[in-house]
């Protein structure tokens, strides 16, 4: 049996899966779903992160740490957390950076929030015994000051999908064709959505605006800051986003489930006013104008003055990460913190 097997036959008994159900399934089913059984990362598997990209990114995220620390005031202890960390070459570059400020890491109790089974196989390769796992954020221990991190999480949490139609909104459903495969199709919905254009696409993620709103109440009850950092819209909008990746590909939704990488974008309107309904402070920067302040550029240069032989190669990393035709757009970097401090990087728009 395959997951779309498995799915078809829960259709034809209990009807059809809305697109957060199907997300979920394809990404998580314990027997088959893509993150619990084959995720793929890298240049050789079916997408390339910003921690993959360059030694760069996680090293600024390391500095931007160590700088909110001092910011606090160096809280004796501190809960450093990472969500969904990947193959934790982020938490490595920020982990190698954070020892150029003496007392950070003393100070950093780290956390791994992750779900997956063989991805904290290959967090624990290279990591070892610097960290410990949670399967979520409310495992992760309270009380004391937290700085979190979020790289390319948001886009996998699942969404629900609602197009406008002549006579109202109604929501994208994944259901059977009269062949037996799998197939969008729509439902009459009650959904409280804003009017919109005929075919218009809402996306209504409900896992994004409770880990805002988790956060939100963490951080203004402990004090602290998190980043999230994914690609996704920075003001309420409409749109179909959803995609699916096999080797660097964009592929039908469909074809393959469990197979491919399953996103939608991030939706940081509805994140920030999770986090602010529970008592923290949010603000919001493109990931180019967020590594520029943090010094990408300088680091760059310090690269390649000790390997001036890796220079195009430098140079075509720093372009991924910041350039406009690439993720440097794109992506967005959201701060949520607690309102009485802002963190670095974010003191002008706070």
């Amino acid at each position: 049996m395959s997951l779309r097997d498995k799915l078809a036959a829960q259709i034809a008994q209990t009807g059809p899966l809305t697109v957060a159900q199907y997300m979920a399934a394809c990404l998580h089913d314990p027997q088959y779903g893509y993150y619990a059984t084959r995720p793929a990362l890298g240049e050789a598997g079916d997408f390339l992160t910003a921690p993959l990209v360059s030694q760069m990114f996680g090293e600024l995220i390391g500095v931007w740490a160590a700088s909110a620390w001092t910011l606090m005031g160096e809280p004796g202890r501190l809960t450093l957390v990472e969500m969904g960390p990947g193959d934790g070459t982020l938490m490595d570059d920020l982990l190698r950076a954070g020892r150029a400020l003496p007392g950070f890491l003393e100070a950093a109790d780290v956390w791994l929030v992750e779900t997956s089974g063989p991805l904290r196989a290959r967090q624990a390769e290279k990591l070892g015994g610097r960290v410990r796992w949670a399967a979520s954020l409310d495992e992760v221990p309270g009380g004391e000051p937290t700085l979190a991190v979020a790289n390319e999480l948001l886009d996998c949490l699942p969404a629900r999908q609602f197009v406008r139609t002549a006579v109202g909104w109604a929501e994208q459903v994944v259901g059977l064709d009269g062949a037996g495969a799998l197939a969008f199709g729509r439902v009459p919905t009650g959904e409280p959505l804003p009017d919109a254009r005929e075919g218009a696409v809402a996306e209504v993620s409900g896992p994004q605006a409770a880990l805002g709103a988790a956060l939100g109440a963490r951080l203004a009850r402990d004090g602290g800051a998190a980043l999230l950092i994914d690609y996704g819209r920075d003001e309420p909008g409409f749109g179909d986003t959803l995609q699916a990746l096999q080797r660097h590909a964009k592929v039908d939704p469909l074809d393959c489930p469990g197979e491919a990488d399953l996103t939608v974008w991030a939706d940081f309107p509805a994140v920030m006013a999770a986090a602010g309904r529970e008592g923290a402070a949010a603000a919001l920067l493109t990931q180019a104008a967020f590594l520029a302040r943090m010094g990408v550029g300088e680091r760059a240069e310090a690269l390649v003055r000790a390997r001036p032989d890796k220079a195009p190669a430098i140079g075509r990393q720093l372009h991924r990460l910041v350039g406009g035709d690439q993720m440097g757009d794109l992506f967005k970097v959201c701060c949520l913190h607690s309102p009485d401090w802002v963190p670095p990087a974010f003191e002008d728009i706070a």
